[in-house]
């Protein structure tokens, strides 16, 4: 990295200059080329307008727990205690991995014996490239959204797209 007050020649990476002692880091952050880039990196989760999770006790039958995705058409269920803490989620992997094939009586046991426990979560005040660094890093397609230890929102991959393809649109 060349040094921007005396010119010298650095090896990248470093956070001083080599020469005259000027402090390299700021010169080191990314800087966003395009409103897309702009937004992922500065663009809270709050910009998304995410849903409002759809909430279960972890003694819900799975049968029961699935009708509620199916008849409200999500992927993921927020499992929650009688206070309203986060537990864990379901979701459809939850469903294709612990319960397909491996269950042939499953109806009537329990959300909390499948879910996913204690999953990522985010803040609101996160911005979008850290949610999408979370989903990308752990293969999630959901991610829940917490304040005070309680789910407010839910974060889809969906969610993520639209909101990419908006920014696309108007550039």
């Amino acid at each position: 990295m060349i040094c921007p007050t005396c010119g010298w020649d650095n090896v990248p990476g470093v956070e001083i200059c080599g020469h005259c002692q000027q402090d390299l880091t700021p010169l080191d952050r990314p800087c966003a080329g395009n409103r897309i880039e702009r937004s992922l990196m500065e663009d809270q989760v709050l910009q998304l307008r995410p849903k409002k999770p759809t909430t279960i006790p972890p003694d819900m039958p799975l049968a029961e727990a699935i009708h509620v995705m199916l008849e409200n058409n999500i992927g993921a269920l927020l499992v929650v205690d009688d206070a309203g803490q986060l537990l864990g989620i379901l979701s459809e992997r939850d469903l294709l991995k612990k319960v397909a094939g491996l269950h042939d009586d499953y109806a009537a046991l329990p959300v909390a014996q499948f879910m996913t426990a204690k999953p990522e979560t985010v803040a609101l005040t996160d911005t979008l490239n850290f949610v999408l660094h979370k989903m990308d890093g752990g293969g999630y397609r959901h991610v829940p959204v917490i304040e005070g230890g309680k789910p407010v929102h839910v974060i889809s991959v969906r969610d993520m797209l639209r909101h990419i393809t908006k920014l696309c649109d108007g550039a």
